[in-house]
């Protein structure tokens, strides 16, 4: 059975997890039945249908040759667990995907688009924005995708999402750009800000691939998908989601020079932290569990044990609720927290936020 990992419908205050971008299992060919069509001067037209217009036969143009561009830089990952998806992000054989695909390993299988098979290696990882980069030599004519500029992309763009989605290789979707800047839960504690939502269908094992604009630009890596608690936790259609061009950008370079992130462009409190409930079991806070020495919190004199109620005057009940406020927060901003100490004081400091780092 593949591996799926979903992103519950915010709507229906549903538990949140992510779409796994590894599909097990073996993929199947399948033959479509056709319907007899006439045909003129080697044209096929079904009976009775309209000549496809200018404009309209520009555009499939368009589609063919972003696909045609792209898809020879999608390659797919087999890891111990399943399959994944990932961009050649370099020259030098650096491969983009998500962290959720790698899972725990450090090698990997990578195939190609012309159907070679290279070993992959593990360069880093950043799991706080879901993304990874390996390593594998690049066979001759293989070459890196273009990544755009995510913050310009505007509602309505056509975008198109290419991966191995159920192993299916070199599989092709189409949507639009639904919304630009949404942040998301992806679960597992993991908070993806600014992502990219789409219509254009993601399914299991497209996770890692690429969304890609009419220009031929890698706009996302597709992560997320859906579901709708009304269809029993089925996937809802047409809601998807990607990790911005920008943000795989800053990380993955960061990844291919050292292996680590340290300027993700997140904000940190500098706590380790664990949800807090009261004697009816109801969430409370988030207790300070660690207090990084030196960090945001330390400065602005949070103790071990404090209890963090709000931070920026949003209320942080649960673990969850304090990463969504840091998900929209900035580096080097600051902001009032609300704690209350073990003798049950309460106090507001003001804490200049510093970058998560990983």
């Amino acid at each position: 059975m593949p591996k799926i990992r979903y992103l519950a419908s915010a709507a229906a205050l549903a538990i949140l997890t992510a779409l796994a971008g590894c599909s097990g299992g073996t993929s199947h060919s399948t033959t479509a039945a056709t319907t007899p069509t006439s045909s003129t001067a080697g044209a096929t037209t079904a009976p009775g249908a309209a000549s496809p217009g200018g404009s309209a036969m520009a555009l499939q143009t368009a589609f063919v040759n972003v696909v045609n561009t792209v898809r020879p830089s999608v390659v797919e990952i087999t890891t111990s667990s399943g399959l994944g998806s990932g961009v050649v992000y370099d020259a030098g054989g650096d491969i983009v995907t998500n962290d959720h695909v790698v899972g725990t390993s450090t090698s990997f299988q990578v195939t190609f688009f012309n159907g070679q098979t290279r070993p992959g290696t593990l360069v880093g990882a950043f799991p706080p924005d879901d993304l990874a980069v390996i390593r594998s030599a690049l066979p001759s004519g293989v070459k890196p995708a273009t990544f755009g500029d995510s913050s310009s992309l505007q509602v309505g763009e056509i975008a198109l999402a290419i991966g191995n989605p159920l192993g299916l290789a070199s599989s092709v979707t189409q949507g639009i750009v639904s919304f630009n800047g949404r942040t998301v839960p992806e679960g597992n504690g993991v908070v993806l800000p600014d992502t990219v939502q789409t219509s254009a269908p993601i399914n299991p094992g497209n996770s890692g691939g690429a969304l890609v604009d009419l220009d031929a630009h890698v706009i996302g890596i597709p992560t997320l998908a859906a579901t709708d608690p009304q269809l029993g936790g089925g996937a809802a259609a047409g809601i998807g989601f990607a990790i911005p061009s920008n943000t795989v950008k800053q990380i993955a370079s960061q990844l291919v020079a050292t292996g680590k992130v340290t300027n993700s462009g997140r904000a940190a409190l500098g706590i380790a932290g664990a949800t807090a409930v009261d004697a009816t079991g109801s969430p409370v806070g988030v207790i300070a569990t660690g207090v990084q020495s030196g960090g945001a919190a330390d400065k602005a004199g949070i103790k071990t044990g404090d209890l963090i109620t709000a931070i920026a005057a949003q209320p942080t009940p649960t673990l969850a609720a304090l990463q969504d406020v840091l998900a929209g927060e900035k580096p080097g901003a600051t902001v009032p927290v609300k704690v209350t100490d073990a003798s049950g004081s309460s106090r507001s400091v003001n804490v200049t936020l510093g970058s998560l780092t990983g």
